[in-house]
């Protein structure tokens, strides 16, 4: 499969041939697995006090009150201590000991990263997921080492504007919203939809540059992982890499 390299002003630089790492079979199963595992072990073990609601002084009424023998509180009839009641002490409740770590095989890891990863050159996928592509551009997009000398946000909105990706940008802004639920008093107030995900040797520049963008984020071939491709466990991530980086994933062959 070929693709096109772009310059930072939009052009058609030259036409490569994808790596073999994009061409390994679509395995939703295995990714599924494999995410979900990513996003159990990042997790925080968590549990309540063992003392939690023992700290009452119950009286039994005793007997001929017409009511259930059971602890309550001294200065009303709420039930307290006992399990088997509205108003008693949990029976199991959460505990650190909880085991939330699972292990994943190498290989099975690797697999899934390279099925996700091939899913990024899947047009129909991508549009699939939500992102907005133009028709006449081909994935996943491959552009020259010079965009990871950006460093101005206005100049990387430029560039992809001449590209035809700003609009999965304003998609993203467009999408975020408040979070339903208890998150929002717990520092994850707003939720944002997944935006472009850039792939670079080196994003000490380019990270200043998408700082700001909603639902952008920056990765080098290193790091990447099924979790990052398929957030969710829904492959067909837009990706935009520059030619070193996928140097680095030529070599990428399970």
């Amino acid at each position: 499969m070929k693709i096109n390299v772009y310059r930072i002003d939009g052009t058609v630089q030259e036409e490569i041939e994808l790596p073999r790492a994009f061409q390994m079979p679509y395995r939703p199963d295995i990714i599924k697995r494999v995410v979900h595992c990513f996003q159990s072990n990042a997790r925080q073990p968590y549990g309540m006090y063992y003392f939690t609601g023992m700290r009452r002084v119950g009286h039994n009424w005793g007997p001929n009150h017409g009511r259930s023998r059971v602890p309550r509180v001294a200065d009303g009839d709420r039930g307290v201590i006992s399990t088997n009641m509205v108003g008693g002490r949990n029976v199991f409740g959460p505990t650190t000991k909880r085991k939330w770590y699972r292990k994943v095989n190498k290989k099975e890891r690797f697999l899934a990263k390279l099925s996700a990863l091939s899913q990024t050159a899947n047009k129909d996928m991508v549009k699939k997921r939500g992102h907005i592509v133009p028709e006449n551009i081909t994935l996943p997009v491959v552009m020259e080492d010079k965009l990871e000398d950006i460093n101005n946000m206005d100049v990387l909105i430029n560039v992809l504007d001449k590209l035809g990706l700003k609009n999965d940008i304003e998609r993203a802004k467009r999408g975020t919203r408040i979070r339903a639920g208890k998150g929002k008093s717990r520092g994850r107030k707003y939720y944002t939809p997944k935006s472009i995900l850039f792939v670079v040797n080196n994003d000490e520049n380019l990270k200043k540059a998408m700082n700001n963008l909603p639902g952008v984020e920056i990765v080098t071939p290193t790091n990447l992982n099924a979790e990052i491709l398929a957030p969710g466990s829904h492959a067909g991530r837009l990706v935009v890499m520059t030619m070193g980086a996928l140097e680095n994933i030529k070599g990428w062959v399970l």
